[in-house]
């Protein structure tokens, strides 16, 4: 069995940038103080591998996402959405084709009725206004 260490990544510009961002949220969160604050990111600023990164951060919450991080995150999921549609379209009018051929004739498209409702929810959500916590908020006894 080899037993060596392996050497731990050199971390790039973009590495520590991230590794600040998440020390920034957990100072406003009020996880860090801001004298541990400023050591970290002083040592954060100065690190060289991800172990020095790991360290700093290893205790701390990741920061949520950003709101533009989540609408990319979004509109991926609705896209792929899209592609299970298109698959399901494929399948569907296969068997009817199958269908129409072992009756000789055309039939009704009834894959028309499952799309058009499945299309119709996909474009409902995409225009749908989405809810922000901190409008309309409530408390746990229905105050707002």
């Amino acid at each position: 069995m080899d037993d060596r260490h392996e050497p731990a990544l050199r971390v790039s510009d973009r590495d520590r940038d991230q590794a600040l961002d998440v020390l920034a949220a957990a100072l406003t969160e009020g996880r860090l103080d801001p004298s541990e604050h400023d050591v970290r990111s002083q040592r954060a600023l100065r690190a060289r591998t991800s172990d020095e990164l790991a360290v700093l951060t290893s205790d701390l919450p990741a920061p949520a996402p950003s709101r533009a991080e989540q609408d990319r995150k979004d509109l991926r999921e609705w896209l792929a959405e899209w592609r299970y549609w298109l698959g399901g379209a494929v399948i569907m009018s296969g068997i009817w084709g199958v269908r129409c051929a072992q009756k000789g004739e055309l039939t009704y498209y009834w894959p028309l009725t499952p799309l058009g409702v499945w299309a119709a929810v996909l474009v409902a959500v995409a225009i749908w206004p989405r809810g922000t916590d901190d409008a309309g908020a409530q408390t746990e006894d229905g105050t707002s």
